[in-house]
């Protein structure tokens, strides 16, 4: 397991790269070029400005996430061969920068949702917090506001230059049912699969956040079967799963270790957090400690264990702690405790498997 740490580049996060270089055991950053509008080919010059600034600190820029996809690929248009001509000339240049692995998603308009993104807890942190009935009666366009109303800090996937057009996108995905998505998917694929494949890149898609139609629009990464579908349309090792146990496990019935014993082998990287899911349906985000939520970390961490993952992996939203003023979801404090965690268990069935403790192996250390 590679553990990395998302962070949003300079003058565009509260995190620094001295911070992150001090949790024990982050090897690189997770990265993008979050003011390039979805669709626009990347620049060499700003990729490998971002490949500098983690030499500098000894952090590899290996994983991105996300190459955003185009809503006209998505919908289907004749325009998307512009986009995916964009996005192949991305990936080759990526490739040069020497990234391994891209994440992105195929979720139509909203890469999340949320309804409350400081919802207070039991102890006084606050976290990312959703609501089926409020989603059930909130405007889009106010919930777009509700997300950007701290301006100063961009919102990944609610970009506002992207969602200025809401009306007339959800006038589009009238038209486009599941099947519809699935097939635009496979075009997609079919062009970029190939390039990637030629490039040492491994793409990797995210699971729908939750994984359940929002809106009206439809969502299909959201299941095993449908994940199982997915890696099914181009059977190559540069066609993976980004395995959010933070987005699948907003729905109970999703089986993650099951998830990841499957498709052990196609999982690139692993966003790990955990959700209390409450009986109505709502959810909010928690510590990654195993008993402070409905997944099961500690079983997902021994799935991974068992099947020697040697993918990259990083703790995804944390709850605001201490007071930190922070993007909601992406503060350090609960972040560097959930890598703490996860390596935790990690190096706990490390010592299960070799049946001696890490002590008596740093006690065999020679000094000099």
């Amino acid at each position: 397991m590679r553990m990395v740490f998302r962070w949003f580049g300079e003058g565009n996060d509260t995190v620094s790269l001295d911070q992150i270089k001090q949790i024990p055991g982050v090897e690189g950053i997770v990265w993008a070029l979050h003011d390039i509008p979805a669709g626009e080919e990347w620049p060499m010059e700003r990729i490998m400005e971002i490949r500098r600034l983690g030499d500098q600190y000894g952090l590899h820029t290996e994983v991105v996430e996300s190459v955003n996809v185009h809503e006209d690929i998505k919908l289907g248009l004749p325009s998307r061969d512009l986009y995916i001509g964009n996005y192949i000339r991305t990936i080759e240049k990526l490739a040069k920068a020497g990234v391994k692995v891209i994440c992105y998603n195929f979720m139509p308009v909203f890469d999340w949702v949320r309804t409350d993104l400081h919802k207070e807890m039991e102890d006084g942190s606050t976290a990312l917090f959703f609501e089926q009935a409020k989603i059930r009666g909130v405007d889009p366009l106010e919930l777009v506001r509700l997300i950007n109303q701290n301006s100063a800090l961009t919102m990944p996937g609610w970009e506002p230059e992207r969602l200025e057009h809401l009306t007339s996108l959800f006038e589009a995905y009238r038209q486009v049912s599941e099947e519809d998505l699935w097939e635009n998917l496979k075009y997609f694929l079919d062009a970029v699969i190939p390039v990637a494949e030629q490039n040492g890149i491994l793409m990797a898609i995210h699971p729908d956040d939750p994984p359940w139609p929002i809106f009206g629009l439809p969502r299909i990464m959201t299941n095993q079967a449908n994940f199982r579908r997915f890696l099914s349309l181009h059977d190559s090792p540069s066609n993976g799963i980004t395995l959010c146990t933070g987005s699948l496990g907003s729905n109970p019935d999703n089986d993650i270790v099951s998830m990841i014993r499957e498709f052990q082998g196609r999982i690139p990287f692993t966003h790990i957090r955990n959700v209390r899911v409450y009986e109505n349906g709502d959810f909010i985000e928690t510590s990654h400690r195993t008993s402070d939520g409905t997944v099961d970390i500690s079983s997902i961490v021994k799935a991974y264990y068992d099947s020697d993952f040697k993918g990259y992996c990083r703790p995804d939203h944390g709850r605001h702690l201490w007071g930190e003023v922070c993007r909601p979801g992406y503060g350090l404090y609960d972040r560097a405790l959930g890598i703490m965690y996860l390596w935790g268990l990690w190096d706990a069935f490390s010592s299960q498997s070799t049946g001696s403790s890490l002590k008596e192996e740093h006690d065999h250390v020679p000094t000099a």
